[in-house]
């Protein structure tokens, strides 16, 4: 090529998306069913998550869910581990290092998560989609119903896949709903009259009208689109990283197979699919124009022009973004596997090697090696090793009261009598437990001895989950003081338990 001569796009295909056409206009996805391991595999593995999903908010520990999130009262429980807003600086924690996990599972898996965890896949391929698939048909069954006229057969199809649709979206809101407030909050909110739940009926009906409209139109456009990781995973994969791919190198030059004699087929391309590979011969337009080295053999010959992809589409036609995985790695895709299954199928009714298309990295494919272990990945490993490790020592130091004192601003130290001064204090003892804790303050350090604790008010009980606040006065002898600033260490108990220890200062009278 010359220095003057203008580079030329390759990758027009990465200009537009399959959804929409030249004009700007939707284009509706008609994905053919899947059928193969992976998916039978993601099938199992979606019934796991689902009844996790729908399980965990009925299981409760003393009383309280396992998991909640109640972002409006600021109370977390995480396996049963209540979490209260001065916990947030191991909320953020935490939330680094998933980020970090995303980021190195990504430049190691790809866009795994996408296809195999994520709750849109899930409900949209494991869940919608075969209902769809069980009441309209296949994707050329669809077809034909949308182009039909509305007749009774199509408004009962239509009518009743939206109503099954709307009654899923519900289910979901109100588990969802349960993460937040408490499956016993919803449970009121469904079964009390409206009007005494008014707000939140309201909430659960807009989560519902949302989850349905995700489900029944807006679809694979959430992956497409909107998804923020899905745009991510472009500056986050490399040659290295393990994805859905298309081994190019056995699979080009692509070409279709025709029998030498003709048969009568049906619609399905995969009944176009020969088992019989030395009777194929090579269509002209997709012959590859180099020198062949069968001696005339026809099987010979089609193995040295041709490589193993036949040109089937079938990859495409069971992709739900509707791209062509043979095009290479694209934000579209979302790692569902689907199309492993129907090449693989393809390839053992043409007797040819399974995993034409496989999960494997770019460099797995050109050099036949797989690199696992590279630099970058080494740097997110260590980082993330370093933060599962201070979330493990915070964890692990975090107590289930967490007490404040401090002397009381514009309050002097007073002095009760001849050999005894006393200081006032405002306290905070927060609960983070589920049960309800009596508290008492005893002086510790060596302090015991010369001192005492005198609470203004009843003893303080923190209820459960919340704080307890008061004033209290400690009081030491002036033998006890060290200049004219003392430490003093606070002792906190419940029911005889140490359930923490505060240190404060202690201020002697000026001179």
């Amino acid at each position: 090529m010359s220095a003057s001569e203008p580079i030329r796009d390759t990758e027009a295909y990465r200009d537009s998306i399959a959804t929409v056409d030249d004009t700007g206009k939707r284009v509706w996805m008609y994905p053919k069913k899947p059928k193969g391991p992976y998916t039978n595999a993601r099938t199992y593995l979606s019934w796991v998550l689902l009844a996790f999903l729908f399980g965990m908010p009925f299981i409760k520990v003393n009383g309280e869910p396992i998991l909640l999130f109640n972002i409006l009262e600021r109370k977390f429980i995480l396996f049963g581990i209540t979490f209260m807003p001065q916990d947030f600086h191991l909320f953020v924690l935490a939330m680094l290092t998933f980020i970090v996990f995303i980021v190195l599972f990504t430049v190691v898996w790809g866009r795994l998560f996408c296809g195999w965890v994520c709750p849109q896949t899930i409900f949209m391929e494991m869940v919608f989609r075969k209902i769809e698939y069980a009441i309209e048909g296949d994707a050329n069954a669809q077809r034909r119903l949308d182009k039909a006229p509305w007749t009774t057969d199509k408004i009962i199809k239509k009518g009743g896949k939206q109503a099954i649709f709307f009654a899923i979206a519900v289910l979901v809101a109100n588990t969802f709903l349960a993460y937040i407030i408490g499956i016993d909050e919803v449970i009121s909110i469904i079964t009390e009259p409206i009007s005494q739940h008014l707000a939140g009926f309201i909430i659960m009906l807009l989560f519902s009208g949302a989850f349905y409209f995700v489900f029944s139109y807006l679809r694979e456009q959430v992956c497409v689109t909107i998804c923020p990781y899905g745009r991510l995973q472009g500056v986050m994969l490399d040659q290295n990283s393990i994805v859905v791919a298309y081994d190019f190198v056995r699979g080009e030059p692509r070409g279709k197979l025709k029998k030498s004699k003709k048969a009568k087929t049906g619609n399905d391309p995969l009944t176009k699919i020969q088992s019989d590979v030395s009777t194929a011969e090579v269509e002209p337009a997709t012959a590859y124009a180099g020198k062949s080295a069968s001696n005339g053999n026809p099987a010979e010959e089609m193995k040295a022009k041709l490589g193993d992809c036949i040109d089937c589409t079938l990859c495409v036609q069971v992709c739900p973004t509707g791209i062509d995985i043979r095009d290479g790695t694209q934000l579209e895709c979302v790692n569902c596997t689907a199309c492993i299954d129907a090449c693989d199928e393809v390839m053992e009714k043409i007797n040819r090697p399974k995993g034409l298309i496989r999960y494997d990295s770019y460099n797995g494919i050109v050099e036949g090696r797989k690199k696992l272990f590279t630099g970058r990945v080494i740097a997110y490993t260590i980082v993330l090793a370093i933060l599962i490790i201070v979330n493990i020592v915070l964890l692990t130091a975090r107590t289930d009261v967490e007490t404040l004192l401090l002397r009381t601003p514009g309050v002097l130290p007073q002095q009760v009598d001849e050999t005894h001064v006393s200081n006032l204090y405002n306290y905070q003892v927060i609960n983070k437990t589920n049960k309800e804790m009596p508290v008492e303050f005893r002086l510790a350090g060596g302090m015991e001895a010369t001192g005492t604790i005198q609470l203004i008010g009843q003893a303080p009980t923190a209820e459960a989950g919340k704080v307890a606040e008061g004033a209290l006065f400690i009081i030491l002898e002036k033998s006890a003081l060290q200049g004219h600033k003392t430490e003093v260490v606070v002792e906190v108990y419940t029911n005889g338990e140490l359930v923490d220890e505060v240190n404060t200062n202690f201020m002697a009278p000026g001179r």
